[in-house]
């Protein structure tokens, strides 16, 4: 007989999504206390879920991004067999619901998607009406259908370890003398999210003046952009600009990012690393939209010019020109950061309740 108190979540494939999906989690452990947890993901994922308390064991699953992998997923369903009572699936693929169905697990729910019939068979169908938000529509699939959702949703909140911390901040050779202003200038869905490089210099530059000290987080692939904006500073300012992109680890990072007094990010993963932990946040907003998947924290300022193309939800620019953000002064961000809430008085260690 399955676990009939076990769930099998079928995770995202991107860092936001990821940290998004917590919203299901926690609402799954608020209507049952003692369900378990397990999640089916990527690789990449693994420090995220170690961070949310909410989730019991993780899964990898060994395939790229977008690759089918038929066999393999059929191997891991009959791995699975007999553990589970409910499976929910969160992308929309096809392929996601494999795994749960090569399982056997008695209810397999998600939304529609690519025409899952068979594979699924609690089966929804999006109302986008209904549920404008992605959180909002992870959170439906812990309901009964067409259950109404709770009035205030569980936010992401991730844990962090003070050990973790201090080793990050050792490795790195970073201290926390100073305020720390962290800057995620990429964005991994593509250029159409990036604000300017310069831009950031200039909000760097601005901060560093007032007795700031600024870290620069992202891939391997943002690592020159990081090197770019430290580079247009004035040399009496660089001393005080850390390029932490393409250097850290995704577990490091998010333990890094914890120890920041405000962040400036683009909508972006680590945008949404940012707001699990709590931080004081500026999301700046191009190409996408805040009203899909906006920020979740407390003190969060959103920062866009909504002109006549925006939202596009382009990689790149259809029009060449991504007004939208190289239009989008640096000053408009400094006067965000001044109305977020001192961050003096806010902890460095994210925040679960």
């Amino acid at each position: 007989m399955p676990n009939t108190n076990a769930i099998l979540i079928i995770g995202p494939a991107w860092v936001g999504d990821m940290v998004m999906a917590q919203v299901l989690f926690r609402l799954l452990k608020q209507q049952q206390p003692n369900v378990a947890i397990d999640v089916l993901a990527p690789a990449w994922s693994a420090p995220l879920l170690a961070r949310m308390p909410e989730v019991r064991a993780r899964f990898d699953l060994p395939l790229k991004h977008g690759e089918f992998g038929f066999a393999a997923r059929q191997k891991i369903g009959h791995e699975l067999r007999g553990n589970y009572q409910q499976a929910i699936v969160l992308p929309n693929s096809w392929k996601s619901a494999l795994v749960p169905f090569f399982a056997g697990i008695p209810q397999r729910t998600g939304w529609r998607g690519e025409m899952r019939y068979g594979l699924l068979n609690d089966i929804r169908i999006l109302d986008k009406t209904r549920y404008p938000l992605m959180i909002e529509r992870f959170a439906a699939l812990a309901l009964p259908k067409q259950a109404p959702l709770p009035k205030i949703l569980p936010h992401p909140s991730l844990m962090i370890s003070d050990d973790n911390k201090q080793a990050a901040l050792q490795k790195y050779a970073l201290h926390l003398q100073k305020p720390v202003l962290a800057l995620c200038p990429g964005a991994e869905f593509g250029p159409a999210k990036r604000w300017p490089e310069q831009h950031y210099a200039t909000v760097a530059a601005a901060r560093i003046t007032t007795g700031e000290q600024v870290w620069i987080f992202g891939s391997e692939k943002d690592a020159p952009v990081g090197n770019a904006i430290r580079n247009a500073l004035p040399a009496s300012l660089q001393a005080d600009c850390y390029n932490l992109a393409g250097k850290t680890s995704l577990a490091e990072a998010i333990d890094l990012l914890s120890c920041a007094n405000a962040v400036v990010s683009n909508d972006s993963g680590l945008m949404h690393i940012a707001a699990a932990l709590n931080r004081p946040l500026v999301a700046v907003y191009g190409s996408s939209s805040p009203q899909f998947t906006p920020p979740l924290a407390d003190a969060v300022e959103i920062v866009r010019l909504g002109i006549e193309c925006s939202p596009c939800f382009k990689r790149e620019c259809p029009l060449v020109h991504l007004n939208c953000l190289k239009q989008l002064p640096p000053e408009q961000v400094l006067a965000a950061l001044t109305r977020l809430p001192s961050p003096l008085v806010l902890p460095v260690t994210a925040r679960h309740t």
